[in-house]
């Protein structure tokens, strides 16, 4: 994260090739994903020390996934009507932090749920419309995409380890007040960030232009895809240290496991930039679903044995890292230029919202079926559904 530069000497008489704000890029990651860092392991331990019950914490957190329906959207609108898009990333910043900050006073039920609104709503309007910007910095050179990623890997398990020791000897209370100084950084951020040169020369986009690349077949295949297989990640997000603690593993085991995955995504992430320019989408996304379908198999069918845990975690590399960095590199060919952001938006509405929140109603319907093993089952099951799916409907080039 020292270096500023990604650009190599242009030619005598040629125009300078754009640096890369690598740096500054990597911080936004680091920040904003430290934010996820806090929130997904330790918010529902938060609302129980506020004396919420299981089914009130479990409403609360769907809340993020019911406002990732609508925020990404809007937001992505709203950036593309104008030539200032960018004032949108600070403004929603800033309204995330403002809107989370009520959380520092001893709220009743109601409040929470506001203030849960609010920085939900923001926090997710805002995150595909800043991976359009890092897009728009490297038009044609979407496999660099993964090495600036990876720092938000690095942000999410650097907090959620720092996070767990601190709350190990601090009362939960506390978690808005370490989670307050990241959206502040997050703020700051956003106002040394703007979209590439080539951002700013392209033409104007229109409604038709957006409703051209919808009218393309293989889109919304690529879109009911990321849906698919946003639903089949949904046991591993709600239930998978409740799932190992019940098959006799201990926090420490369950902390391991967690960093194993976690572990090979960042290695993945690094390593994957020659991968992406040597293998199709296609191919790599195909091979992430194999992948995936052994993964959760293996974890509905063998759960008490250690080892085959461990592996399961090593498919990480492929089920999440691969698939992610080869679906971004397929969405920007898909919607190019200042197209990127609408295309942002409605993947993280579309198949991140609708699939969240479909995924979390097949989890809880499904959790009862052999402790947990039923809904690992049909994870595998979307996954084999979304590689029909990628064979049928995704371009082999």
């Amino acid at each position: 994260m020292s270096s500023e530069s990604g650009a190599v000497a242009a030619p005598a008489g040629a125009a300078p090739e754009h640096v890369l704000p690598y740096a500054r890029l990597a911080a936004y990651y680091f920040a904003y994903f430290a934010i996820i860092g806090g929130y997904t392991p330790y918010f529902s331990v938060f609302l129980h020390s506020r004396g919420m019950d299981a089914s009130a914490i479990g409403l609360m957190l769907s809340l993020w996934y019911a406002t990732r329906i609508l925020g990404p959207g809007v937001w992505s609108w709203l950036a593309g009507r104008g030539t200032h898009g960018v004032r949108w990333l600070r403004a929603g910043t800033l309204l995330m932090l403002l809107g989370f900050a009520p959380m520092l006073w001893p709220l009743q039920q109601g409040g929470l749920i506001a203030s849960l609104i609010a920085f939900a709503f923001f926090a997710n309007a805002i995150g595909p419309q800043f991976e359009s910007i890092v897009l728009s910095h490297m038009p044609g050179r979407s496999e660099r995409y993964a090495r600036l990623r990876v720092w938000g890997s690095i942000g999410f398990i650097a907090i959620a380890l720092l996070y767990g020791f601190l709350l190990d000897h601090l009362d939960a209370r506390w978690l808005p007040a370490l989670m307050l100084p990241w959206m502040a950084l997050v703020c700051v951020l956003s106002f040394s960030l703007d979209y590439g040169p080539g951002h700013h020369h392209a033409p104007a986009v229109s409604m038709q232009d957006v409703r051209a690349a919808l009218r393309q077949r293989e889109v919304w295949g690529f879109f009911v895809l990321m849906l698919l297989m946003q639903m089949a990640f949904s046991p591993y997000h709600m239930l998978y240290s409740l799932y190992l603690r019940e098959h006799g593993y201990s926090s420490g085991a369950i902390g391991g496991l967690w960093a194993v995955g976690v572990g090979i995504e960042i290695a993945t992430f690094f390593a994957i930039a020659p991968i992406l320019l040597r293998y199709a989408p296609r191919t790599l996304m195909l091979a992430g679903l194999a992948a995936g379908t052994l993964r959760w198999l293996a974890m509905a069918l063998l759960p008490g044995l250690g080892w085959v845990m461990v592996l399961a975690q090593l498919m990480h590399a492929l089920s999440f890292a691969a698939f992610y960095a080869a679906a971004m590199r397929l969405l920007a060919r898909y919607f190019p230029g200042r197209l990127m952001g609408y295309g942002q938006g409605i993947n993280s509405s579309f198949s991140s919202g609708f699939g969240g929140v479909l995924g979390a109603l097949l989890t809880s319907s499904l959790w009862p079926l052999g402790a947990g093993s039923g809904a690992f089952m049909a994870s595998a099951a979307l996954c084999l559904a979304g590689a029909w799916l990628a064979l049928r409907m995704l371009p082999r080039g």
